[in-house]
């Protein structure tokens, strides 16, 4: 194995080396691993939200980064965002397949951290 190979680009055969800087692959780390992009997409596993409830379900974070993050997740193919027909229009964001597949090892991390930690007193 190549060293710096990580991934298998879906269906091509060609494999994704995450360590250069040009590596497709390496934004959507950047963006997964980002300070808001993993506290979305942990937001996001239990069911879709509208906007306002995630900002509310993230404490701390601004509308301009969760504007941002939510755009570059929704780039990256990690988060669909649904817009119904309604005035005025209802913005829905949701985990993709790869989004859930991202964040499954995300939950799991959480939750190993927060069982290992002492109680707060």
């Amino acid at each position: 194995m190549t060293e710096g190979m990580q991934d298998r680009a879906v269906g091509t055969g060609k494999r994704y080396d995450v360590f250069h800087t040009d590596c497709p692959a390496r934004d959507v780390v950047d963006h997964v691993t980002s300070r808001w992009g993993i506290w979305v997409l942990i937001s996001l596993r239990g069911s879709d939200l509208r906007f306002y409830e995630l900002r509310e379900s993230i404490r701390g974070i601004s509308e301009k980064m969760l504007a941002q993050t939510l755009r570059a997740l929704v780039e990256d193919g990690l988060v669909r965002r649904e817009v119904a027909p309604t005035t005025p229009p209802q913005v829905t964001y949701g985990l993709t397949e790869f989004g859930r597949d991202i964040g499954e090892p995300l939950t799991e991390l959480f939750d190993r951290i927060t069982l290992r930690l002492s109680p707060r007193e």
